[in-house]
């Protein structure tokens, strides 16, 4: 006998599917393109829209799967008596779609999960008997199918490809063993129908795949519907339906997608843009050369502030790995600088954030130097116990300093809190303040000259006057709303023999260039300025002004001194060891006829108006300590300039956002200036 040929049934079986395909996308089609027209009847004809970068849909159409390899055994129960090898089929596919493409690019993403059968029928074989066996797969998954797309020549043709990932819902077969032909009268078997055994739950495959976009609608209709004919080739690799025998599947899809998105107005994006002006305006400082330049001696507070909740070291202050120990120099701190600091007073915040570095520098320095790390944590001494480990865990694991000389204790308060009986004012941030580790020595060569005791502060820091232009000495262009307006935007200079210099492009509002980067070595300049934008429509927008720049030159007199003196919160009087440290070691620098500017401030805890007054309390604290030690020396020739900021953030030396920029700032500022000769 012959076998049947499978290919004779399977023509009109995959014709009648990819019709019934077509005709339920082409209705639904219809239907959402009637609703669009009645929606949008009212627009007018000159409204245009651009190209939808979001599209969703469905798509739909047929599987043709080819099987290769072999079955036999269906499942425990049944096997046949001949194996099936090469089979065909055709099996619907049908999809919701999510695509993401700007309207700008070539690339973007699709994703397709659905409904996906891989039924077929493999080829009739004859059994030992000369009867005829026929084998009928019906195995169907949920499919998700992410691609990235590609349009190669930015036109409506495009390419795209991913993985494959099946999750089964059927797995069922239909056997029937035919009778032999030589025997006409033998009743015919009943078909055996079951579910395969062993049949893999999930197939992870890849595939491949090109379509073509047909708009439906013009760039009249806000919403837009594309028709996309696809076709895609998903090969063996990996499609094994089974985990027994080698069964495989390679498949063929053909269908079509109905896509619709929303595109924007272009008219009114053009109009929002026009609306939208730019103000350009510049800032070029006269960078008149300062009278003088200070050293600053920066104090260092014996504290390290943790987090609320946390028991690790926060990550604002600089934490250096082994590697880094050997290039760490006190007195270089700006290699080691910490990220997201504000533009506030760098250069001393950098000193603060280092103090665990300093510490441990110092600590390798001086071998027979020892401290006491006490946490205070408002949940308990345990919790600061443990803060109080981290800090010694990180001056042993990177600094190498021997365990034995550190020791580490946990209480609920500092020895001098911020939080006290009564207090009603900015309570957080008070507790905020309080959760610390304070770090205690009897070391000298640690500590500030003349302190001693459990609360003695940390040995200053010297920071050499500055020598490099100030972020303040810049030219600052101010193309106000350009940020909103403006796709980017560049600078033309052209200076007095017309010679021009480009900066940009720019996105942000306010840009500042240093004065050296435009002039050079000439000492000062006038330039025409045009700025040249590009609206987001594509429009080019230009304005011009005229600029005069001034190089900034550092100070031409003798450097000054700064120093400063740190108070508790809520205090206006020094406590005992800055009292000493001003009338032993601050008064004595003062040179005959100098001009001592004395700034107290305070944080932004509590009333403006009683901070204004406790800064001037502190100044004159300073002030009076000062005059005192100057009288005893018999001295009164010098003259002394007094303010209180208060807690004004025009002249604070620091923000106010962590616990360690607060208790800065809860300062006194001494700028000692030499008279002139």
């Amino acid at each position: 006998m012959k076998s049947k040929n499978i290919y004779n049934e399977t023509p009109c079986t995959t014709r009648s599917l990819a019709n019934r395909t077509l005709k339920s996308i082409g209705i639904i089609t219809l239907a959402w393109l009637s609703f669009e027209n009645s929606v949008q009847g009212q627009e007018t004809l000159d409204t245009k829209y651009s190209k939808p970068s979001w599209y969703f849909g469905v798509a739909g159409g047929a599987n043709f799967n080819f099987y290769r390899g072999s079955t036999q055994q269906m499942n425990a129960s049944f096997t046949s008596p001949k194996a099936f090898h090469d089979g065909f089929g055709a099996g619907l596919f049908i999809a919701p779609l999510l695509e993401y493409r700007p309207a700008d690019s070539r690339w973007g993403v699709m994703l397709q999960a659905g409904y996906d059968n891989r039924k077929g029928k493999f080829d009739e074989v004859i059994t030992d008997c000369d009867c005829p066996a026929d084998l009928k797969a019906n195995v169907s998954y949920i499919t998700v199918e992410p691609s990235l797309r590609f349009a190669p020549f930015k036109s409506d043709f495009y390419l795209y490809g991913g993985p494959r990932l099946a999750f089964n819902m059927d797995k069922s077969f239909t056997y029937q063993l035919g009778t032999n032909p030589a025997y006409p009268d033998q009743t015919t078997n009943a078909e055996v129908k079951g579910d395969f055994d062993n049949v893999n739950k999930t197939i992870v495959s890849m595939q491949i795949g090109a379509g073509y976009d047909i708009p439906l609608s013009t760039d009249s209709n806000k919403t837009q519907f594309v028709l996309s004919p696809f076709v895609s080739f998903q090969p063996y690799f990996g499609q094994n339906p089974r985990s027994t025998e080698t069964w495989n599947n390679t498949t063929v899809r053909a269908g079509v997608a109905l896509k619709f998105g929303q595109g924007q107005n272009i008219q009114q994006s053009t109009d929002m843009v026009k609306d939208a002006e730019v103000q350009f305006s510049i800032n070029s400082p006269s960078n008149t050369p300062g009278e003088s330049r200070y050293n600053e001696i920066f104090p260092l507070r014996n504290y390290v502030y943790f987090n609320t909740g946390s028991t690790e070291i926060p990550n604002r202050y600089v934490l250096l790995t082994k590697d880094q120990v050997k290039d760490f120099k006190e007195d270089q701190l700006e290699v080691f600088a910490p990220k997201n600091l504000s533009d506030r007073s760098k250069r001393q915040m950098t000193v603060y954030y280092n103090v665990l570095n300093i510490l441990g520098d110092r600590m390798q320095k001086t071998p027979s130097a020892t401290i006491s790390l006490v946490g205070s944590s408002e949940q308990g001494p345990q919790d600061g116990l443990v803060m109080a480990e981290s800090v010694k865990n990180y001056l042993v694991n990177v600094f190498a300093i021997d365990a034995s000389r550190i020791k580490t204790k946990g209480q609920s308060k500092p020895n001098i809190p911020s939080l006290q009986p009564g207090g009603i004012l900015e309570l957080e941030l008070l507790s905020e303040g309080d959760r610390r580790v304070s770090v205690e020595s009897t070391s000298s060569d640690l500590l500030m000259e003349f302190q001693s005791g459990p609360d003695a502060q940390l040995k200053p820091v010297k920071i050499a006057a500055l020598q490099e232009a100030p972020t303040e000495s810049y030219v600052t262009f101010d193309n106000k709303g350009a940020n909103e307006a403006l796709s980017s935007w560049s600078l033309q200079l052209a200076d007095e023999q017309g010679k021009i210099q480009s900066f940009g492009p720019y996105t942000e509002d306010v840009v500042s260039i240093p004065g050296k980067s435009i002039l050079g070595s000439r000492p000062e300049g006038d330039y025409r300025v045009k700025m040249i934008g590009q609206t987001k429509s594509g429009a080019i927008v230009e304005k011009e002004s005229d600029m005069h720049v001034v190089l900034w030159t550092p100070a031409k007199l003798e450097e000054g001194i700064r120093y400063s003196i740190i108070y508790e919160f809520n205090k206006s009087k020094a406590i005992t060891i800055y009292e000493k440290y001003l009338t032993d070691v601050i008064t004595p620098k003062i040179p005959a006829g100098a001009t001592v500017i004395i700034h107290g401030h305070t944080d932004a805890i509590g009333e403006e108006v009683y901070n204004k007054d406790l800064s001037l309390a502190r100044a004159n604290d300073v002030k009076n300590i000062i005059e005192s030690g100057l009288s005893k020396a018999g001295r009164n020739d010098v003259t002394f300039e007094l303010n209180g900021f208060g807690e004004d953030t025009n002249k604070a030396p620091f923000e106010n956002k962590t616990p360690e920029e607060r208790s800065y700032n809860r300062t006194v500022i001494i700028d000692i200036i030499p008279a002139k000769k």
